[in-house]
Formats: structure tokens, sequence, C-alpha cells
């Protein structure tokens, strides 16, 4: 399906919950945020129903987030529901991996075709000042695992100034080693991220370029997502660049947003969108929805504009509630 402006919608990200086990400084506030009641949140059976509605219109690429997905019951049921879709091609999970491991081979074995997992720092005290709580052995068994089963694995890190500038170098190193690849993602200015300082991807590169020497752009597909890949020599992954502040890559958004109280949200940075939940529980037909969704991609801003806020139709909400 298109947008307004010719590009191809085929990309969903389903946030599953606003619940997360851990507190990172830049998506969420240490005391938490107010969650939403049970009842307000679509059921697997509502996020089943909205995924076949647009696999009909294009969508063939799926991603589960939260929130922490593993904290909803029965994911893995939903992970095999949305592999029953026969051109659904790609079912990803982004995850900080706590809970990742236990449930890896049920996953694997339901249909789930890809998992980023989130790790910003190799210092255990790092660890727990970003994210509240000592872990990170726990997510290190949850790499290896992943890659012991042959699934597509990918590190994402959120580089920040005042968070883990020390550790940048050092987590590149997990594709020298492991066949995964480490994607460093620039910050965005949402809710708490508004606090802190990111680091752009150009000194980024060119931090890894002094440790690890020259590097070539990687030319090939690694995922359905903006970031840019290079290659360095001897790395058995590769190195992966979000930039959307300093190189914003909105002229290619393939993707749209659901997340988890059922809002069709159409751009990271502002609230315009559409509110599906009513619609599945007030016994529209998916002709109905389907033309509702069509409208609403008709209303796809163009842009963020993150760098130069409008102070029009912005998101306020916290990145946990939106939905990664």
């Amino acid at each position: 399906m298109k947008d307004c402006f010719g590009r191809n919608i085929d990309y969903l990200r389903i946030s599953l919950t606003d619940r997360c086990n851990l507190r990172c400084k830049y998506c969420m506030p240490e005391c938490g945020v107010d969650l939403m009641r049970h009842e307000d949140i679509l059921s697997l059976e509502e996020i089943v129903r909205i995924v076949d509605i647009m696999n009909a219109m294009g969508v063939t690429k799926v991603r589960l987030t939260g929130g922490e997905p593993m904290v909803r019951k029965n994911v893995v049921k939903l992970v095999e529901d949305l592999h029953s879709f026969s051109t659904i091609e790609y079912i990803a999970m982004t995850t900080n991996g706590l809970l990742f491991e236990p449930k890896v081979e049920e996953l694997v074995n339901a249909g789930l075709t890809a998992v980023n997992i989130s790790l910003d720092t190799l210092d255990e005290e790092r660890f727990r000042a970003i994210t509240g709580m000592y872990g990170m052995e726990i997510v290190f068994r949850a790499l290896q695992k992943s890659c012991m089963l042959g699934l597509r694995t990918k590190i994402n890190c959120v580089p920040v100034r005042e968070l883990n500038d020390a550790d940048l170098e050092d987590l590149a190193g997990f594709a020298k080693k492991l066949p995964v690849d480490v994607r460093f993602i620039e910050l965005m200015p949402i809710g708490c991220g508004k606090e802190y300082e990111g680091i752009p991807s150009d000194e980024i590169l060119d931090r890894l370029a002094r440790k690890y020497g020259p590097y070539e752009a990687f030319a090939g597909k690694r995922g359905n997502g903006p970031a840019k890949y290079v290659e360095f020599s001897g790395f058995l992954g590769k190195i992966g660049l979000i930039s959307p502040m300093s190189h914003a890559f909105c002229g290619e958004c393939n993707r749209i947003r659901l997340t988890a109280d059922g809002w069709l949200k159409l751009c990271l940075h502002y609230d315009i969108g559409v509110d599906l939940k009513t619609l599945l529980r007030d016994g529209s037909s998916d002709t109905v929805i389907k033309e509702v969704i069509l409208e609403a991609l008709e209303h796809k801003p163009q842009a963020h504009h993150f760098a130069a806020p409008t102070g029009t139709h912005e998101d306020v909400r916290k990145m946990v509630q939106i939905g990664g």
C-alpha cells in the first residue's frame, strides 16, 4: 500500500505492551509511567486480525516490540499465528533479552525470523546505572543461544554521551567474534531522551575506524529498516548505523506503528493516526477498517522534525508508551 508521497508501506511495528522490566534512563522515568489497563490493550486475537487485514493490503514484515514484548503472555502463540499467514515473510522482535533465552527455541519453532537485542554497555555497573538492575550476563546468554540456534541476531545500542560513551568500541567488537550485527541508533528527543546528548553516527564510525581500521560500505540487504551497514576486516558480523537525526531517512520510510492500545501511528514524531481498537470492538467489518487505514495513510507526514520541532501534533508520550 502507498502513502500520499508514494512510499510503499510494507512494514508494521506492533507494541504488545507498555510494561517493561527495565527502567532505561533515556526511555522511561525511574518511577515508571501510568500503565494502561489490561482491557485497554489489544488482545492477541485483535492484533492477529489487524495483521491479517494489513497483510492483504501489502504488509509483509512485522516486528513485535514493547515496552518489553516478552512480558506479554502467550507471545509464542502470537508468533505462531502470525507465521500462519503465508505472505508474512518476516517476523522479528526487539527485546532487552532478560526473558528471551528460556523462550528462544520455542519462538524459533513458532516462526520468529529475527531478533534485535538491546545492549548499551559491556560494563555490569553501567548496565545497572542505565537500566536500573543487574542482568548483563543474562543478556549475553540470550545472544549466544540466539546465534547458536541460527536466528538472525542484531544488537541495538543507543549511544548517549552521559551514559555509555566509553563502551561503544568494545560493543562493536561483538560483531568481530560473533555472527551478529551491532547497530548504533542515534538518540531521538522523545520523552526522557530529551534530557541526554546523543552521539552522531559519523563520530561513532570515525572512532571505530581508529580502533578497527578501514571499513567498506556494505551494499547488500541486511534487514527492513533504515540502517546503513559497513564491514570491517575480520568481523563475522556487520556494523549498522541508524541516523534519524544526522542523516534523516524519511524519504525511504516504509513503516507504520500499532501501539499497545490500538492506535495506528503514522510517524514516530507525531501523534497523527487513527484509533483501530474502537473499530475492532464496535463490529466494524474488515472492509471498513481497510478503508480507514487507507484514508489515514493519506495523512502520513512527509518527515519528522525532531531537529526543529514545530510544536504541532508532537507526541509527548515516553518511548515505552509509544513502542520501540
